[in-house]
C-alpha cells in the first residue's frame, strides 16, 4: 500500500522567515527528526551559510568538503553531497561559509532561480526514498531562499511569539506571492508555527491569537513552547528528541510531525477527490 502522504517523489517543503533568531534552523532539525522518528525517510538541505543545522547534527566542518553550494554551483552531483546523520533515517547536505558568495557568484547564471529545483529533481534521488525534505534558509529573502521557495512544495513559517512578528510575516507572504507569480505556480503556505511560545505570557497569547484571527487554518495547532532543553540541545549536536526524549520540547515536535502528515493526507485527499 502506498503512503498517501508522499507525493511524487519527496514532499519539498522550505522552512523560511527572513527574521533571524525565530526558531527556523530548530525547527528544521527537530522536525525532522520526529518525522524520521515515525518512520519517514527525511533528508535536510543547509541552505544557510552559517551551516548551523549542519552543526546541530554533528557535521563537523571537516565533513563538509561537499556541500550545498558545490550542489548548486554544479561542481557536485547530489548523490556525493547526502551525508548520514546519528539519527536513524535522517540525511543532510551540509553547509558552510562559501554559501555566503553565492549571491554574487550565481548572479550570472540565466537559471540561477532555478538551481536548487533541478538539483533535487536528479534522478539520483529517486534511489533514497525520501519522504521528506527541509530546506533549512537563511534568515533573509535573498536568491538562496528564493531557491529554496522555487524548489519547495510549499513554505513552512517559524512565527516567534514577539511583538512586530506578523509585519514581517507579511513581507515574506508577498515574496512567496511572487515567487508563485513567477516561477513556481504551485507553491503554497505549508503553515505557520508558532515558536519560543510561553503560556505564561500575556504577549505570546497576544500574538498567537493575532496570527490564529489573521492566518485560520494556516496556523499549525501544535505550538513549541520555550523550552530549555530545545536550547541546549544543539550544543550536544543533537535534536532534543535525541538529548532530552521525554522534554515539552520533543514533545512539542512530535505532536507538530503527526499534524504535518495529518495535514499532508487531507490536502492528498483533496487533491484525489
Amino acid at each position: 500500500m502506498s503512503d498517501p502522504t508522499r507525493p511524487k517523489g519527496p514532499k519539498i517543503i522550505a522552512v523560511t522567515n527572513q527574521k533571524g533568531g525565530v526558531g527556523k534552523t530548530t525547527t528544521t532539525i527537530n522536525l525532522g527528526a520526529a518525522l524520521a522518528e515515525i518512520g519517514k525517510r527525511v533528508l535536510l538541505v543547509d541552505l544557510d551559510p552559517q551551516g548551523n543545522a549542519s552543526t546541530g547534527l554533528g557535521i563537523d566542518a571537516e565533513q563538509r568538503d561537499v556541500t550545498s553550494y558545490e550542489l548548486l554551483t554544479g561542481e557536485a552531483e547530489l548523490q556525493d553531497a547526502i551525508q548520514k546523520t546519528e539519527v536513524d533515517r535522517l540525511w543532510i547536505i551540509p553547509a558552510n561559509t562559501d554559501l555566503s558568495s553565492a549571491d554574487i557568484e550565481l548572479f550570472s547564471n540565466e537559471k540561477r532561480s532555478f538551481l536548487l529545483h533541478d538539483a533535487l529533481r536528479q534522478v539520483a534521488i529517486d534511489g533514497w526514498k525520501f519522504d521528506y525534505v527541509l530546506i533549512d534558509c537563511p534568515p533573509s529573502l535573498n536568491l538562496l531562499t528564493v531557491n529554496a521557495m522555487v524548489s519547495a512544495h510549499s513554505v513552512l513559517v517559524p512565527l516567534q511569539s514577539e511583538f512586530f512578528a506578523l509585519e514581517g510575516l507579511s513581507q515574506l507572504m508577498l515574496s512567496v506571492r511572487e515567487v508563485r507569480q513567477t516561477a513556481n505556480t504551485s507553491l503554497r503556505i505549508e503553515g505557520v508555527v508558532m515558536t519560543m511560545y510561553d503560556s505564561r505570557n500575556n504577549l505570546s497569547q497576544m500574538v498567537e491569537k493575532d496570527a490564529r484571527d489573521n492566518l485560520g487554518d494556516l496556523v499549525f495547532d501544535t505550538v513549541i513552547p520555550r523550552n530549555v532543553r530545545v536550547s541546549e540541545a544543539p550544543s550536544y549536536a543533537l535534536p532534543v528528541l535525541e538529548y532530552d526524549s521525554n522534554s515539552r520540547g520533543s514533545q512539542a515536535y512530535r505532536a507538530m510531525a503527526k499534524e504535518l502528515v495529518k495535514r499532508n493526507i487531507k490536502v492528498k485527499e483533496t487533491v484525489g477527490a
